[in-house]
């Protein structure tokens, strides 16, 4: 396990430009499973989560050659014309997948082309329950069979041996099109049955999509590799199903939560940052809930300018009241900056309440945060009010750990906000969803070592 070591007090100043979206590439990765043509993604981030991903592809027997150097992130080039269906699962591929939530989404593409797909329980941060139902429910209304799996391991020397557990999924007669209406507007649910019923026969009518940047980009990729998909970036997705799938280049979007995070992060050090290449037109409310707790934020062509400023005071209702920050589904907050919004809040002038409402332990993290001087009353487990502290009282570095990607890059805006030196540690969490980053924020002027 590594650890950060932060010195904090430090302000930065310079360009950052954020990485590949990890969220859509994650999707995407898993759609070059649908063809036995080639597909080149640009753009794709250096993080743990999405290498772990193209190591369970290359498992799989998909070849995986990585590009030159163009500029824009990494490049790679996948073909799928030899999958080894007697990988899936087995053991090595159950403990791989099993690793990142971001391996369930395999089972849509392996569902669609040969008829059959293992889904192993998927691991991802630790923020409470985060049920499948509505991938496989969809699965099911497109004909195929969802049982049990278990896969029990013996250990070699007698001792008792690993379970995974899970689901198969199979459609021998193929999949069929249908009308449904998904129970929630799952982001990675929605991608997962919009691949899988690319192939189906017939229509399908999806209600209720998730319309995330991250969905119309896959569906505009699937387009480009030959299926049928109008409605894109609403709600109500529709799906002529075809014969086959082709080749195709796709570049990524530049990571939202990742410019959220830098805007969080300039305001509490009182940095003068730039944000180079954010995209404005996919990053939705995150400016405008960013600039209601005070920070100001320039728009300079494509990039996001957030002068040094010493004191930004959050906003409050028309009528007065406190102002609430919550996350919903798009075009809503995202629940990926919730921790971030929080932590921002800290030194602000003004209170704030923090209503995390898709998650029961994402705010868990806040007690790390009262310990370092924050003035925070966690309500519930879903709502914490934040009393800013103006910067009259400085946060004071301590030993932590990450316990997720989003609270562990919080904790570390904390720390380099903070007087004197912070340790955090399992940062292996903040790798998974974040490149480099403590390299990047070194280029800026912070004083990060990572410690192994």
């Amino acid at each position: 396990m590594s650890t950060f070591e932060i010195e904090g007090g430090y302000h930065l100043s310079g360009t950052i430009k954020p990485q590949g979206a990890k969220n859509e590439a994650l999707q995407v990765i898993c759609a070059v499973l649908l063809t036995d043509e080639e597909v080149t993604i640009d753009n794709v981030p250096d993080i743990r989560d999405v290498n772990h991903l193209i190591a369970l592809l290359k498992l799989l027997g998909v070849k995986v050659k990585e590009n030159p150097w163009n500029g824009v992130g990494k490049s790679y080039t996948f073909c799928s014309d030899s999958v080894d269906l007697n990988i899936i699962g087995s053991e090595e591929y159950c403990s791989l997948a099993s690793r990142l939530r971001g391996s369930i989404m395999i089972a849509g593409p392996l569902l669609a082309r040969f008829g059959m797909a293992v889904i192993p329980q998927p691991g991802g941060d630790k923020i409470g329950r985060r049920r499948i139902d509505t991938h496989l429910t969809g699965m099911e209304m497109l004909g195929a069979s969802v049982d049990d799996f278990l896969l029990r391991v013996s250990s070699s020397d007698g001792a008792r041996g690993t379970s995974y557990g899970g689901y198969r999924v199979t459609s021998p007669n193929g999949l069929k099109g249908t009308y449904m209406l998904l129970d929630e507007a799952s982001v990675t649910g929605t991608a997962n049955i919009i691949m899988a019923a690319v192939m189906a026969k017939g229509t399908t009518t999806i209600m209720n999509a998730a319309c995330e940047p991250y969905i119309y980009q896959l569906c505009e990729m699937l387009n480009r590799m030959g299926a049928h998909i109008s409605g894109v970036r609403s709600n109500r997705l529709t799906i002529e199903g075809v014969d086959r799938m082709g080749g195709t280049k796709h570049c990524l979007l530049p990571d939202m939560i990742e410019v959220g995070s830098f805007i969080g992060m300039a305001a509490m050090t009182q940095s003068d940052i730039t944000i180079g290449g954010v995209e404005l037109e996919h990053l939705g409310l995150i400016p405008q809930i960013f600039r209601r707790l005070g920070i100001e934020i320039w728009q300079r062509g494509n990039d996001l300018y957030i002068p040094a400023k010493e004191i930004y005071e959050i906003d409050r209702f028309m009528d007065g009241s406190i102002l609430t920050i919550s996350d919903a589904p798009w075009p809503g907050f995202t629940p990926d900056l919730i921790s971030i919004a929080l932590v921002t809040a800290i030194q602000a002038r003004g209170s704030v309440l923090i209503h995390q409402k898709m998650f029961e332990s994402r705010l868990f993290f806040v007690d790390k945060l009262i310990d370092m001087g924050a003035q925070i009353i966690l309500c519930d487990p879903h709502r914490a009010t934040v009393i800013g502290l103006a910067r009259e009282h400085p946060l004071k570095g301590m030993h932590m750990t990450s316990p997720d990607i989003r609270a562990g890059v919080a904790l570390l805006i904390a720390a380099m906000a903070a007087q004197g030196v912070s340790h955090i540690d399992n940062i292996e969490q903040i790798d998974r969803g974040y490149e480099h980053i403590d390299e990047r924020l070194n280029a800026l002027g912070a004083k990060i070592k990572r410690l192994d």
